[in-house]
């Protein structure tokens, strides 16, 4: 199980995070009212799904001996005309990979443990602390 904490003061809107033995901050843009102290909670969303993507991809070429020397991952949440979000993510690949190791990287970039996290759909349960 994995388990994230987050606590907000009265400093609009600066959040302390906790996660495992880590520690960071999430905000909100000067522009929306917040301090600017940490990505927004979105963006947070987006990195998670970038990091899990760079990770897995770098575990799979290792795992297979490939030369993929660097991967970037850029992703960007957009609001659909329907209201339906969706996110797009562009893979760049660096190192002497072939059109077939480049393909395979980019379906099991589809598979990664965030991946399949958000497009399952997740249910939220939501209960108050005594």
């Amino acid at each position: 199980m994995t388990n994230v904490t987050a606590s907000i003061g009265k400093t609009n809107y600066t959040v302390a995070i906790h996660a495992g033995a880590h520690a960071l901050a999430a905000d909100e843009p000067l522009a929306r009212g917040g301090q600017d102290a940490g990505p927004a909670p979105r963006e947070l969303l987006l990195a998670a799904l970038a990091s899990c993507t760079a990770i897995t991809l770098r575990m799979y070429a290792e795992r297979k001996q490939w030369v993929l020397d660097s991967v970037h991952v850029d992703t960007r949440l957009r609001i659909e005309a329907d209201k339906k979000v969706a996110i797009d993510r562009v893979l760049t690949l660096n190192g002497n990979l072939n059109d077939e190791q480049r393909a395979r990287l980019a379906d099991i970039a589809e598979r990664t443990p965030v991946t399949l996290t958000l497009k399952s759909g997740v249910d939220i349960h939501t209960s108050l602390a005594a």
